[in-house]
């Protein structure tokens, strides 16, 4: 019976070794994965931050500056750019985004229309599963994002809104805050709100060829690329984040059971050994 209850034990310890081995060479790719898609984000950031500081001086140095991006039409129909992981096992990550995403469409769909642009495997299947709208969808795109894949899905926006199919259009992604915090958050896109503070605080003239107007409008495109490319690479490093703390704990979690079992196993055998001690005693007293 101990015997049979030894094989057991260390059988499971084998089994719970084979899928520590596993779970830490996950959290060693992630970790590797998550420091690239930083220096990609990073590298990045400081190009649209320059675009985005353009935009508002442009903006600022005309006070009877407008433009169809601004706030003051009617929503009927709201667009919602939803970013999700290609794949599981990352911990709270697809839940927490999916259901802010939920939270905001449900509380949409009290007023107005509602559509979807889900990024990713995981927000694919949620909203294709649940009939939600679906203007477009993408998949396995984010460990690579590209400057052509984050444009193709600003064209895609930008005619939407244009066409009278969007009015109002929010990104919700999961916010890369540090190694152990990401948040999932809405950010929105169109309409623009003027920073009139900001603007205040300009004192420059410059002149625009063709028209102020018309630079906007040429730069507009390559500033929601730029939100998308962002919020994606920011998505994919907080993905990498939360599986490699996800594998950490389940690599941690798997050591203690290790232990545990090898207790028991050790215990176990102590036992079976006393009781051979025992069975050869008794043998031997009973040939006296």
């Amino acid at each position: 019976m101990a015997s049979a209850n030894m094989k057991d034990i260390k059988r499971r310890i084998k089994s719970v070794k084979s899928t520590m081995q596993i779970t830490k060479a996950m959290e060693l790719v992630a970790s590797s994965k998550l420091r690239k898609a930083r220096d990609k984000a990073d590298s990045a950031k400081r190009f649209f931050d320059a675009l985005y500081d353009t935009m508002w001086e442009i903006t600022a140095e005309n006070s009877t500056f407008d433009s169809i991006y601004f706030s003051g039409r009617e929503v009927k129909t709201v667009l919602y750019v939803v970013i999700a992981g290609d794949r599981g096992l990352a911990g709270g990550y697809n839940s927490n985004v999916l259901k802010l995403a939920q939270k905001r469409i449900d509380e949409a769909s009290e007023k107005c229309e509602t559509a979807v642009i889900p990024i990713g495997r995981k927000a694919v299947e949620y909203f294709t599963k649940r009939g939600y709208r679906v203007v477009a969808r993408y998949e396995n795109i984010a460990e690579n994002i590209r400057m052509n894949s984050a444009k193709e899905i600003a064209s895609k926006i930008m005619a939407a809104f244009k066409n009278g199919n969007a009015d109002r259009v929010e990104v919700i992604f999961t916010d890369y805050v540090s190694p152990l915090l990401q948040e999932a958050k809405f950010k929105s896109v169109i309409p623009l709100e003027k920073p009139a503070e900001e603007a205040k605080k300009k004192n420059i003239q410059t002149s625009y060829e063709p028209s102020p107007e018309q630079l906007f409008d040429i730069i507009m495109p390559q500033y929601i690329a730029g939100v998308i490319y962002g919020s994606v690479s920011d998505a994919f490093a907080s993905e990498q984040a939360s599986r490699r703390i996800a594998m950490e704990n389940a690599t941690d979690n798997a050591t203690e059971m290790i232990d545990n079992l090898s207790l028991l196993y050790n215990r176990a055998r102590q036992a079976t050994i006393t009781q051979e001690i025992t069975e050869i005693v008794s043998g031997a007293n009973s040939q006296e």
